[in-house]
């Protein structure tokens, strides 16, 4: 099953992003995976149409099954 990490934020003009990491790491809490998003918003190197991010909105594990029928 592949698993992803979702982190949604609002930038200085209001527009929402997400930065998507693959496979995290397996029993991450709430307040890890906040204190990782205001990190990221500290830095300032992420920005969307020239602005920077703001605000974190949220974060979510979503979880998927691949199945490969055919291989190449």
């Amino acid at each position: 099953m592949a698993k992803t990490l979702q982190l949604t934020f609002i930038t200085t003009e209001g527009k929402q992003t997400s930065l998507t990491v693959d496979e995290p790491k397996e029993g991450l809490t709430p307040s890890e995976v906040e204190a990782a998003m205001q990190q990221i918003i500290s830095s300032g190197v992420f920005h969307v149409d020239g602005y920077p991010l703001e605000t974190a909105k949220g974060a979510r594990i979503v979880e998927r099954t691949v199945t490969e029928l055919v291989e190449a």
